[in-house]
């Protein structure tokens, strides 16, 4: 007799998202599995965009959080109510393609010791976008690049990664109790790289699943939260964890180096007339470099 699929639950947490979060319910519903449950969550979203799908599936269960508690708070609000044994988190602006999640499923039932899976990402065209990363800084900054990933391209069966983006990842329910959810200390980036680090100190594997797909929009609510300072705030995610899970000497090793590398871009976009690639650089290194915040995010102070 066939093993039993996992019952799942599926949890998206949206801030003003617009028509990016109607397609994203649309692609699960099409995927059709009628015992999948999705829950909705809403951080005080004024689009709309909530209202919309509520009106469009009566079965969603929404949660309303009152405000804009950023991504890992508001995950974890879901799962809160969640009923699934496996936990699959879909950004308001990823559409997950047919099989995808049974397929990240399928693999935690079936890899010995995996707790987390994460799914591959395409952009609007088709083209293939990173979906994971390494711990180490100096090979997370060099070789987790453009260059550095290009055969992973070609890769297609599932395989061990430090850690995956939480875009698209499912965890076994148990393990996400365990580690008591995401850490809500990261409004937005950062948080995934923690949860898988967190897992892997218990002995929890990280699958990295390319066939379980999702297509992944333009980055919506992220752009309207931090604008041109996005991948600031995505370093300053990074230094966090960095800072909590690895201490003061590891931080400033990530702090030069990111400067090294983004100091560089930025002369070389200068140089080209790249005026706004130019710009994005340099606020990386100014992230890198000074501390305060970003978008409402304080890096945590760490002992020298």
């Amino acid at each position: 007799m066939p093993e039993a699929r996992a019952a799942v639950s599926v949890v998206v947490v949206n801030w003003n998202a617009g028509d990016a979060l109607a397609a994203c319910l649309a692609s699960l519903a099409a995927d059709g599995d009628p015992a999948r449950e999705v829950v909705l969550v809403d951080n005080a979203s004024s689009d709309g965009s909530t209202g919309v799908v509520r009106a469009r599936y009566p079965g969603l269960r929404v949660i309303e959080t009152g405000g804009n508690l950023g991504f890992a708070a508001g995950a974890n609000r879901g799962a809160a109510v969640a009923r699934g044994e496996v936990l699959v988190f879909v950004n308001p602006d990823a559409r997950v393609l047919p099989g995808a999640i049974a397929r990240l499923v399928d693999t935690l039932q079936h890899v010995p010791g995996a707790g987390i899976a994460g799914g591959g990402l395409l952009d609007e065209r088709g083209r293939w976008q990173p979906a994971w990363a390494r711990f180490a800084p100096l090979p997370h900054l060099f070789l987790d690049t453009t260059l550095g990933r290009a055969a992973e391209r070609f890769r297609r069966a599932p395989h061990r990664v430090d850690w995956v983006y939480g875009t698209f990842m499912a965890v076994r329910r148990d393990l996400f109790e365990q580690l008591g959810g995401f850490d809500a200390g990261y409004f937005l980036y950062g948080e995934d790289l923690d949860l898988c680090d967190r897992a892997a100190r218990l002995g929890a594997r990280t699958i990295f699943v390319p066939a379980a797909r999702a297509v992944h929009g333009p980055n919506v609510s992220a752009r309207q939260r931090f604008g041109a300072g996005r991948e600031a705030a995505v370093v300053r995610g990074e230094m966090r964890f960095y800072a909590e899970r690895r201490g003061p000497a590891v931080l400033r090793l990530f702090q030069a180096a990111a400067v090294c590398k983004f100091g560089v871009k930025a002369v070389l976009a200068g140089a080209l007339g790249r005026r706004a690639a130019a710009a994005t650089y340099a606020r990386v290194v100014r992230a890198c470099l000074a501390g305060g915040s970003v978008g409402g995010e304080r890096l945590p102070d760490v002992a020298s």
